[in-house]
C-alpha cells in the first residue's frame, strides 16, 4: 500500500467515525426525549423494551448501550438463544447414545451444555472425556461427510432457530445424507416464544414489555410480516435490526416513537437483509421437509408449534428417537407449569439455577445465586452460561465492563 493510498483509508476511517458518532448522539438525545415524554404523559416508572435476540443482548451489553439510555428505560434480553432453551431430556438422550457407540455430532456451543442430573456424565463433553464418540463441527455438512465416510452408526444434535433449520433441510431433501446419520432435532421456532413471552409477563402481573427487537438473522429467513401478531393482537410495536450499535439504538427510537405516537406497527430497520415475506425458498425448505409442533422450551415449559419434527418420509429414514427406539418428551413426562401458576418447575435446570427466568426477561442473570459463583463461561452450570448468544455468558463477559465505561464518562 502507497503512503498516499494509507493516508486516504485513515481520512475515510476518521471521517466515518466521526458521522457514526454524531449519529450515535443524536439517537440518544431522541431516545431520551422520547422516553421522557412517554414518562410524563403516562405517569410511569419504567419502561421495559425485550431485545428478543441473543445477538442484539450482545451488542447491547458489549457496547455499553444501557448506559445510554435514562435510567427509567429498562432493556431485557428474551429467549433467543437456541442453546440456552433446549430440554435436558436431549442433552440426556445424546449422552446415552454417546456412551453407547453411537456417534454424536454436535455444535461447539451445545458440547458443554448439562443435564439436570447431578451424575457423572452429565454433558456431552464428560461423555467424550468418558470415552463416548463425540465429535464437535462446524456445520450439518461437515457432519454428513465424516459420517458418509466413516459408515459409523451416528446422529447429529440439531439445535437452532429458523435460521439453522433450513441447512438441515436442503441436505435432507437432496438426500445427500448416508443412512447411518439421524438427527435429533431440537431446532425451535421463534414467534410462538415471543408471544408465549409476552402473555408470561401479563399473566403474571408484571410490568408488561413495551415494544420488541426482533431478530435480525431470524426475520431473513421467515420475514418481517411474521411478527405482525405484535401490533395486531397485541398493541405492541416491534422494530426487526441489526446488530451494529446503530442498529440497536436506532431500533430503540423508533419503538419509542410508535410509542409515543400510539401507532403500534412493525418496523424494518435490517433492511440491508431482511425483506417484508422472508427467503420464499428457505421457508419452503422447512415446510417440505419438517412439521410444527407442540415442543418443550428449557425452564419455560411446552409451546404449541413451536418445535420442528421431520415429518413423512425424513422422519421414517433419519429421525434419531424414532430409530434408536426413544420415546420424545411429552407434557406429562416433563412437569411444568403455565404462567399463572409461578415459575417453571427447576427439575429442567441444575439445582439453584434461574435460567429459566432469565430467559424470559423475568430476571437478570445476576439475580442468579450461582451467577460468577460456581457458574461462569469457563465452568457453565446453567444453559444461558454455555453459548455466546446466552444473556449470562454475555452479562459475565462485557456487563462489568460497562459499568466501568459508564463511570469513567465514557
Amino acid at each position: 500500500m502507497t503512503p498516499m493510498k494509507n493516508q486516504v483509508d485513515n481520512k475515510l476511517v476518521a471521517h466515518v467515525f466521526r458521522q457514526n458518532l454524531q449519529l450515535a448522539s443524536s439517537l440518544r438525545r431522541t431516545i431520551w426525549k422520547y422516553a421522557e415524554e412517554i414518562k410524563k404523559r403516562e405517569k410511569i416508572d419504567l419502561i421495559k423494551i425485550m431485545n428478543f435476540c441473543g445477538t442484539h443482548e450482545w451488542a447491547t451489553t458489549h457496547y455499553g448501550i444501557r448506559s445510554l439510555m435514562p435510567p427509567f428505560l429498562d432493556l431485557v434480553p428474551g429467549p433467543g438463544c437456541p442453546v440456552c432453551v433446549v430440554p435436558a431430556y436431549y442433552v440426556d438422550v445424546a449422552v446415552k447414545l454417546a456412551g453407547e457407540g453411537v456417534r454424536i455430532y454436535t455444535f461447539g456451543d451445545s458440547f458443554k451444555l448439562r443435564s439436570a442430573k447431578s451424575g457423572y456424565p452429565s454433558s456431552l463433553q464428560e461423555a467424550k472425556a468418558e470415552g463416548g464418540d463425540v465429535k464437535v463441527v462446524y456445520s450439518f455438512l461437515d457432519a454428513v461427510k465424516d459420517a458418509s465416510s466413516s459408515g459409523k452408526e451416528s446422529a447429529f444434535f440439531g439445535i437452532g432457530f429458523e435460521t439453522t433449520a433450513p441447512s438441515y433441510a436442503l441436505a435432507l431433501k437432496e438426500m445427500v445424507i448416508p443412512e447411518n446419520l439421524k438427527l435429533l432435532s431440537v431446532a425451535r421456532l421463534t414467534p410462538p416464544a415471543m408471544k408465549y413471552t409476552i402473555k408470561l409477563h401479563q399473566e403474571r402481573g408484571l410490568l408488561p414489555i413495551r415494544g420488541v427487537i426482533a431478530p435480525g438473522h431470524v426475520s431473513t429467513i421467515i420475514g418481517a410480516a411474521e411478527w405482525e401478531f405484535l401490533p395486531k393482537a397485541l398493541g405492541m410495536p416491534a422494530v426487526v435490526a441489526g446488530f451494529e450499535p446503530l442498529d440497536v439504538l436506532m431500533a430503540i427510537a423508533q419503538i419509542l416513537l410508535m410509542i409515543k405516537q400510539g401507532k403500534p406497527s412493525v418496523k424494518i430497520e435490517y433492511k440491508r437483509l431482511v425483506e417484508w415475506g422472508g427467503n420464499e425458498y428457505a421457508r419452503k425448505l422447512i415446510e417440505e421437509v419438517f412439521e410444527k409442533v407442540y415442543a418443550a422450551w428449557r425452564g419455560i415449559g411446552f409451546i404449541p408449534r413451536s418445535g420442528l419434527r421431520l415429518k413423512g418420509k425424513f422422519f421414517e429414514k433419519h429421525d434419531a428417537l424414532e430409530h434408536f427406539g426413544v420415546p420424545d418428551l411429552t407434557p406429562r413426562e416433563f412437569i411444568y407449569t403455565h404462567a399463572h401458576h409461578g415459575i417453571p418447575w427447576e427439575h429442567d435446570l441444575p439445582p439453584r439455577c434461574r435460567c429459566g427466568e432469565v430467559v424470559v426477561g423475568i430476571a437478570k442473570p445476576t439475580d442468579c445465586p450461582m451467577f460468577l459463583k460456581g457458574c461462569s463461561p469457563d465452568n457453565p452450570w446453567g444453559p444461558c452460561m454455555v453459548s455466546s448468544e446466552g444473556a449470562c455468558t454475555i452479562w459475565a463477559k462485557y456487563e462489568s465492563s460497562a459499568r466501568e465505561r459508564k463511570e469513567e464518562g465514557g
